[in-house]
């Protein structure tokens, strides 16, 4: 990345069908073919990622919870969370905690609470069924439901059934790299075992979309990692844990648990080979792109950038084109994000 937080610059000169990029190499073609074998574009949480814990009928825990991270309820009111010896703010809007490092929400404190939950309980809907929809799975019914000892690559997964994690599961990737798994049925981990993250994958790039009437159960001492979207509850038994988000259509419910919001780290994007046809059009290839909005400028002497797309790629990686003139000796690219 350069002094600006850019990508490097790719330039092509005016001759046809003659192009040369600066980048690594090495490193833009593993992420093109990684790209080009199934990435996934992340679920979107909108407002929803405001939260560590949102629930829609309650939040309650047997002392002591840590939680860093704000916590929601929606539609229903306080009094649905239990636990936490909740400390009114003199604004109204929120309460505070001993347990919470962060701010806890109800609809009925003051406003805006109640307008931003509704609309944080609507994103936190529409990203499940956005999870849920994903088509053309990546990997159906792997293990039958049992994904214990195994090590998952990025990708969508799809079960029919419920998911088990008896023993280590380990999810091997980038910080770029997306899961999402589809879960029919309920969802559990079993005690003192864990979620494992290795290659740099990031938590918050993780999605499980369970369906079952029961929900989730993270047993005694289990560490989970990733952001969980449950159409019924989310249960964390003592001393359970979780790097991610606590997203659920009914109740969570804690005991001396530790849960904290997922930091997600982008890659800068980066440009792969770029072309040039003999009718002066471009053909650019960029990587690292998924789920944000990129600015592409050019320029012909690395002073004075014009913008020529604004777009916002679901795959990595992204394609496009730009044209240029019989006058071009050289065009630089550039592409940032804000």
């Amino acid at each position: 990345m350069n002094q600006e937080g850019q990508a490097p610059a790719a330039k092509t000169n005016g001759a046809p069908n003659r192009a040369r990029f600066i980048a690594e190499v090495t490193l833009t073609v593993l992420l093109v073919q990684n790209a080009v074998s199934g990435a996934h574009a992340p679920v979107n949480l909108g407002t929803a990622g405001n939260y560590v814990v949102l629930a829609k009928s309650g939040i309650s825990t047997v002392p002591p919870a840590a939680v860093t991270g704000n916590m929601g309820v929606s539609p229903i009111d306080s009094t649905a969370i239990t636990g936490f010896s909740l400390i009114m703010d003199s604004t109204g809007q929120f309460s505070t905690s001993a347990q919470v490092t962060g701010q806890v929400y109800a609809p009925d404190y003051a406003s805006p609470t109640p307008a931003h939950l509704t609309t944080a309980i609507g994103d936190m809907e529409t990203a499940y069924t956005d999870a849920a929809g994903r088509s053309l799975p990546d990997f159906t019914e792997l293990g039958s439901g049992d994904i214990g000892g195994r090590t998952l690559a990025p990708g969508l997964y799809k079960w029919g059934t419920g998911v088990t994690i008896p023993t280590d599961v380990t999810l091997a990737g980038g910080p770029n790299d997306v899961w999402i798994f589809q879960i029919a049925g309920n969802l559990t981990i079993a005690g003192s075992k864990s979620v494992i993250l290795s290659g740099g994958s990031q938590a918050g790039n993780i999605f499980w979309q369970v369906s079952g009437g029961v929900g989730v159960d993270l047993s005694t001492t289990s560490h989970f990692e990733g952001i969980i979207l449950s159409q019924a509850g989310i249960n964390l038994q003592n001393g359970a844990s979780i790097n991610g988000r606590l997203l659920a259509q009914t109740a969570v419910t804690l005991g001396a648990n530790s849960i904290t919001a997922p930091s997600t780290t982008l890659l800068p994007p980066r440009f792969g080979p770029a072309s040039r046809a003999s009718n002066g059009e471009v053909t650019l290839v960029i990587t690292n792109t998924p789920g944000f909005t990129l600015t592409l400028q050019y320029s012909i002497n690395l002073t004075n950038w014009t913008t020529f797309a604004t777009p916002t790629p679901t795959v990595s990686p992204l394609v496009t084109t730009n044209f240029t003139t019989s006058a071009d000796a050289w065009r630089f690219y550039r592409a940032f994000y804000p």
